[in-house]
């Protein structure tokens, strides 16, 4: 593994998971033993060019103290905002402050707790070759369909060149900021890091990852997690 600029992560973790029901929101819904936070946590300090991890909490959470800083004295909190955006803009805005030499950001979901080794590895090697940085995706493999309003079959879409985004989304650090705070300036909502460079023009690349790197949605998606982690042997991880 050759040398590697200064990389933090960064964790959006403030939203209410409404879509998830339960009694807590589902970055804390427990998953082997540990809440699926921390799978995602250590799935990301595995790499050596990662130095620093930084989530990003809501504003009245106290979960993260009570369930996770035992486990992860280190990692930084910052307060989030009122949407992705602005939440992944705070959380750059308290890395700037706190790790200045920081050049690249790792941008990952609080809810993806499978990502693997070598996909992250990956990412991070292509991406810092990659001047509008790069994304985890897969290549959507299914036939697609687009509907019309009565729900029929309107056509089949051409599904060649269409991707499914993942995260880690990988970016300078400083370009990352700039575009989210034009895009919320000018009132526009990225669902994604990856959309927000897409809107000032960028084109980062995708770098290809797996299919297990999914994201919990459902009360369904642990269990599917659980096998992925078992498959592994990652159960008993620290």
């Amino acid at each position: 593994m050759g040398d590697f600029p200064r990389l933090h992560a960064l964790i959006p973790a403030a939203g209410r998971s409404q879509r998830f029901g339960g009694e807590v929101p589902k970055q804390y819904a427990p998953l082997l033993g540990r809440p699926v936070l921390a799978h995602s946590i250590e799935a990301l300090r595995r790499h050596s060019a990662v130095l620093g991890v930084t989530v990003v909490v809501a504003p009245d959470d106290s979960l993260f103290e009570d369930r996770l800083r035992p486990m992860f004295p280190d990692v930084g909190t910052v307060p989030g905002g009122d949407s992705r955006a602005r939440s992944v803009l705070n959380g750059l805005e308290s890395i700037a402050r706190t790790d200045p030499a920081c050049q690249w950001v790792l941008v990952h979901d609080a809810a993806r707790p499978c990502l693997a080794r070598d996909d992250l590895e990956r990412l991070i090697e292509q991406g810092l070759d990659a001047p509008d940085g790069a994304i985890l995706a897969v290549p959507v493999r299914d036939t697609l369909k687009q509907a019309d309003r009565e729900g029929r079959i309107e056509r089949t879409v051409d599904r060649s060149v269409l991707w499914a985004a993942q995260t880690p989304q990988m970016f300078r650090r400083e370009d990352l900021a700039e575009v989210l705070a034009a895009a919320l300036a000018a009132g526009e909502e990225p669902t994604d890091e990856a959309g927000a460079m897409e809107q000032a023009g960028r084109h980062p690349l995708l770098v290809e990852g797996c299919s297990t790197n999914l994201k919990i949605t459902g009360p369904g998606d642990l269990a599917l997690a659980e096998f992925i982690l078992r498959g592994r042997g990652e159960e008993g991880a620290r």
